[in-house]
């Protein structure tokens, strides 16, 4: 149980400290800990994530800084796309799936080592989610609902499928798409995971998945506690030095995952 422990707390300062990230460091966590299989895994993830993600978006509120209707837009069009996604999971096979969810992390990884070197920039003037400068919200247009529903889609479909977040989907996706702050950003995210998650915990207990009771409780418990660690320490790190360390502790994780599916 101490491992389970500092495993959630890892997962959880992780999604506080980049917005993004906790699942795709949960699932394989869970599976080196505990013996699992992603699918036996993904569940639990996701509940550690949308349990810690709840809580930073309650932070967020709090100083005004979530978008709610923004994160409720996609966590509608992201729900349907979770039970397609944990229907998907339970037909591939686990070296497969496996493979999937490494390269997702690879993905993950190369991306954070880019906007940690400033390789990641956006034209605010031509996003198609724009604040009113005069009420601070976003102005909702068609191309602003499309473009977010789109993300939730994308989101959705990939929490059900590898039991991640969809943190790494939603952030750089509204940096492109919006012209909010990046703390906006990143508290918008946290909503819209903590919603999506809970679509993919109820997909997968839908398709018979058993979420073991106490284990379970003692990484979510975790992660609720990491995730309030992980917002106090953002104030004093250097955002690069965060990405990149995230990124390296990625690409290391994803080995082990490769290795493990088809070497181990």
């Amino acid at each position: 149980m101490l491992l389970m422990l500092l495993l959630g707390a890892l997962v959880g300062a992780v999604l506080g400290l980049t917005g993004a990230g906790g699942g795709i460091l949960a699932v394989p966590a869970l599976m080196a800990a505990q013996g699992w299989s992603l699918p036996q895994a993904a569940p639990v993830a996701l509940l550690a994530v949308a349990a810690g993600a709840a809580l930073g978006a309650y932070e967020g509120w709090r100083r005004q800084l979530v978008r709610y209707r923004a994160a409720a837009w996609m966590a509608a069009s992201g729900v349907p796309f979770a039970a397609a996604g944990a229907s998907v999971a339970h037909l591939l096979p686990a070296p497969l799936l496996s493979t999937l969810f490494a390269l997702a992390m690879l993905i993950v990884a190369a991306r954070s080592w880019r906007t940690a070197g400033g390789a990641a920039t956006r034209d605010g003037r031509a996003a198609p989610c724009r604040l009113d400068p005069e009420t601070g919200r976003l102005r909702w247009s068609p191309a602003a609902a499309a473009a977010l529903a789109g993300v939730g889609a994308v989101t959705g479909f990939l929490t059900g499928l590898l039991g991640v977040g969809g943190g790494f989907v939603i952030v750089p996706a509204l940096r492109r798409l919006s012209d909010l702050s990046m703390h906006a950003v990143v508290a918008t995210s946290l909503l819209a995971i903590a919603l999506v998650g809970c679509g993919g915990v109820l997909a997968a207990l839908w398709h018979g998945t058993r979420v073991p009771a106490l284990p379970s409780a003692v990484f979510v418990l975790a992660a609720m506690g990491g995730m309030l660690l992980g917002r106090r320490l953002i104030r004093r790190l250097s955002p690069p030095q965060v990405l990149r360390g995230f990124a390296a502790l990625t690409v290391a994780v994803a080995a082990v995952v490769l290795w493990r599916a088809w070497g181990g």
